[in-house]
């Protein structure tokens, strides 16, 4: 079994906390430990966060997030401009913004971004899922 969530969002602020309202509620009714579901959580704001930012023209986004047993898959996916991870520089210690993929990248187990020049970008993140004992979660998604 697979848990499945799309959403396309509006390229606005108020849609961050929906989708990862969304995400939370999912991983805890699997039984997801908490831990885990804080790092999902900030890596996922982060990613939507940049598309807000930086993904002019696009008006909307797209975020599906996957389970597959004991991995979650999320992939934030924008039709703005696109970018080179590589090109973007590391922030000043201290600095208030531009720590986001510093962040990302510390939280995922993997991490990769697919530009496709002037057609957007996609930012696939993955992470390796542990469950409270007793939970339903690895019930589920092996049957």
């Amino acid at each position: 079994m697979e848990a499945t969530i799309a959403l396309r969002l509006p390229r606005d602020a108020a849609s961050v906390p929906l989708i990862r309202q969304m995400l939370d509620g999912t991983l805890r009714s699997l039984g997801v430990e908490p831990q885990v579901r804080d790092d999902i959580e900030l890596m996922l704001s982060e990613a939507c966060s940049n598309v807000i930012r930086h993904a002019a023209p696009s008006d909307e986004y797209t975020v599906t997030a996957a389970v597959y047993d004991h991995l979650c898959i999320i992939k934030v996916i924008d039709t703005g401009g696109g970018f080179d991870p590589r090109k973007v520089h590391e922030p000043e210690p201290g600095a208030e913004h531009g720590r986001g993929l510093q962040i990302m990248r510390a939280l995922a187990d993997d991490i990769r971004f697919t530009n496709r020049r002037e057609n957007g970008a996609v930012v696939c993140l993955e992470k390796r899922l542990r469950y409270a004992p007793g939970a339903a979660g690895p019930h589920l998604m092996t049957t």
